[in-house]
Parts: C-alpha cells; sequence; structure tokens
C-alpha cells in the first residue's frame, strides 16, 4: 500500500527502524533495552512472550503479545520510589480467564457502535454483540483477545517492540483483510510511544488505541483516582444515551462537570456533582471533543497529576477525540496485581480515538478506511514529576 507522500507502510516500518538504529549509533552508550522473555501458555500450547523494555532513570514497560497488552508501566515518584502506574494482572491466566482490557490494544473500533451495525457503502454490515445490544472494542472476539506476532525488538537511545496481526475479511462482522502493527518505543526521557498501523483490503473502519487504566499513586493505591487533577483541552463532549451511545450533540461543556479545560480534581464530578450524565454512567464513560481535532502530529490531550507522589501524566495524540472512564464497571472481583481487589473509581483510562459510534453519526469524523490509504494513529504516555521543566 502507498501512503498520500509515495512511501509504502513496510517502507515506513523499515525507515522507523534505521532512525532507532541511527540513534542508537549516535549515542555513548544504549540508553534504554529491550528484555523479551515467556510470560505463560494458552490452553493450545501457543507461548506468549513479554518484551520490557527500560530506560536509564527507572522508567520501563512491559509489553505482552496476548492483546498487544501494556502490562505493566512503571515510574519514579518524586522520592526515587518506583511503581506500576497501571491496572491489569500479573499472570496470563487472568488476561484469558478474566479480560477486563486493561492495556489492551483495542480494535477493529474502540468504544461503542450502537446495534453492532454500520452501513458502508450501501451495503449493512452486523457485528457480533458483547455489550448488551451493542458491539464494545471490537466485538465479541476483539483484538485484546488475540495473540499477536512479536516481529521486533530493539534496544538504543529508544527501546521498542512491534507486533502484528491480521484481522480476516468477516472477523466479528467487519469488512475487508486487515493487516494491524502496534509499536511500543520508550526513550530515556519517559515517554512510552505507542504507533498504530493498518492496511485493509477493502472499504472498512478501523479505530484502535490503547486501554491502559491508570492510578498514578500506584496501581492498588488506596483511594483510587478521584484525588487525581485532570486537565482535557476540550470545549464540547459528546452526550450520551441509556446505552452509553452519544446522542449525537456535541455539548458545550461550560459550566458543567466536563469542563476539564483548566484542570480540576476529578471527585469534584465524580462524587460531588449532579449531572445527569454522570448518572447515567455512573461516572465519567464520555468522549471529549479536542479543540485541536484530528492533527497530522501528536497533540497534548490529557494531564493527569496526583499529588501524593508528585507524578504527571500527559497522553498526546493525533486523533480527535478523548473518551474518559473511570473504572466504573470494576466492582471488586478483579484481583489485580498483587492480589489487589480492583474497585470503582480505582483506575482512570484516557483513550485516544474516533468518536463512539461514528459509522452512524455522519456529523462525525469518519472512521473509514480504504485499500491504498492506510491507518495511523500516534499516542504518548510522557511521565514525568510535578516541577519538572517539561511538566
Amino acid at each position: 500500500m502507498t501512503t498520500a507522500r509515495g512511501m509504502t507502510v513496510g517502507h515506513l516500518f523499515v525507515a522507523a527502524g534505521m532512525l532507532v538504529a541511527v540513534l542508537g549509533v549516535a549515542g555513548s552508550t544504549q540508553a534504554a533495552s529491550a528484555k523479551r522473555e515467556p510470560f505463560g501458555t494458552l490452553a493450545d500450547g501457543a507461548v506468549v512472550e513479554s518484551v520490557t523494555l527500560s530506560n536509564s532513570k527507572g522508567f520501563s514497560a512491559r509489553i505482552i503479545a496476548y492483546g498487544a497488552t501494556l502490562q505493566a508501566l512503571k515510574s519514579p515518584d518524586r522520592n526515587g520510589t518506583v511503581a506500576d502506574v497501571v491496572l491489569g494482572y500479573d499472570d496470563l491466566a487472568s488476561y484469558v480467564d478474566k479480560p477486563n482490557y486493561f492495556g489492551a490494544t483495542i480494535g477493529r473500533y474502540a468504544n461503542r457502535i450502537a446495534g453492532g451495525q454500520f452501513s458502508l457503502d450501501g451495503k449493512r454490515y452486523q457485528l457480533t454483540l458483547n455489550d448488551k445490544t451493542n458491539s464494545l472494542h471490537g466485538g465479541e472476539v476483539g483484538f485484546d483477545k488475540r495473540l499477536w506476532s512479536i516481529v521486533s525488538v530493539r534496544d538504543g537511545a529508544t527501546a521498542s517492540v512491534s507486533l502484528s496481526l491480521t484481522s480476516a475479511d468477516g472477523d466479528q462482522g467487519y469488512p475487508g483483510t486487515v493487516d494491524v502493527r502496534v509499536t511500543y518505543a520508550l526513550d530515556d526521557a519517559g515517554s512510552l510511544t505507542i504507533d498504530f498501523d493498518a492496511t485493509t483490503s477493502a472499504p472498512t473502519i478501523i479505530n484502535l488505541t490503547n486501554h491502559a487504566i491508570f492510578n498514578l499513586a500506584g496501581e492498588g493505591s488506596a483511594g483510587g483516582v478521584p484525588g487525581h487533577r485532570l486537565q482535557v483541552p476540550a470545549s464540547r463532549y459528546t452526550p450520551v444515551n441509556a446505552a452509553l451511545i452519544p446522542s449525537g450533540e456535541l455539548r458545550d461543556v461550560a459550566g458543567t462537570e466536563f469542563d476539564f479545560r483548566r484542570g480540576r480534581v476529578i471527585s469534584q464530578g465524580l462524587r460531588d456533582g449532579t449531572d445527569p450524565q454522570i448518572v447515567i454512567g455512573r461516572g465519567y464513560d464520555h468522549n471529549f471533543v479536542l479543540d485541536a481535532g484530528q492533527t497530522p502530529q501528536p497533540k497534548v490531550v490529557a494531564r493527569l497529576e496526583e499529588p501524593g507522589s508528585g507524578r504527571v501524566l500527559e497522553v498526546l495524540s493525533t486523533e480527535p477525540g478523548l473518551q474518559v472512564y473511570t473504572g466504573n464497571f470494576l466492582d471488586g472481583t478483579r484481583v489485580g496485581k498483587a492480589g489487589h481487589l480492583y474497585r470503582m473509581g480505582d483506575g482512570i483510562a484516557l483513550e485516544p480515538q474516533k468518536f463512539p459510534d461514528a459509522p452512524n453519526q455522519p456529523q462525525f469524523i469518519s472512521a473509514r478506511v480504504d485499500p491504498g490509504k492506510p491507518y495511523h494513529h500516534r499516542m504518548i504516555f510522557r511521565l514525568s514529576l510535578q516541577g519538572d521543566r517539561r511538566s
């Protein structure tokens, strides 16, 4: 497939790899490393590997091939104490038997599609239903439940791992054979970049993101995320109905519990607010319409701060929307890492993406992808400490 600049997708992957290699040679020492090892075995005997990316400043990210999942993301606090800041499981069996999208790559379509149906070029498609009457996060067997292939592992100034997956024509009801590649890359400053690339054999819809759920005090820490401070540069959001499907309205956030433009403590709306939309979502489970829209280069779409640890997370993305989800369906029945029971409000997901149900709402930015026009989404989790120059 050829991009608008005449480069094939393969050329782009090679160029990216060459850039990493050049940066590694240019530096006097390798700043980041990648360690590949087994993580577990599936029931059919397939071995699931992990790759841990580490830098010289105490940051690390572990990615497992099942679901192309960010299984752990560790960073130091203001005292130098390192903690894992994403929710998840310690073992493969829990990811398989008790799926909850923790850190997973979501596709083919992140978020909800009403009735699991959409039309493309006059043809109606029916997707698998896994959220009552809706299709959620790619359907019954989305990308989060697939074993991906690890195709590249690199050390250097930036350590990286690339994983690939082929989704056949008709998979979960979606048209077109789609080839997907996800690349995680950790630099020495604490930025984890995630690149999503895909090509299709026929017109289809694609909307890929990562579903990491954060607690910057450390996963499982008491108090969860209500005390975190969140800032989102969005003047509008998409209100939802009782099935959490957008109504189609782009509602102004001014004067509402959804106004995070200047930053606010999450509990101000989550615990103390009276907005009916918070009741419907059991908290925040809404798409924010980013003021910058869809952009060729990543822009900051969210800033999350945790005062106790001093950790700051900035999320950057090229996509037009940001789903903010405050762990509303965590009910204490999931035993996570280190035996922690995850409950409502114990984490927050900040998921850059196209808008929910966009294929059925023509006023939203289209999620259509055609042959010869590859899909690309770059997002970045940038970790730092309060008072750092870049934070």
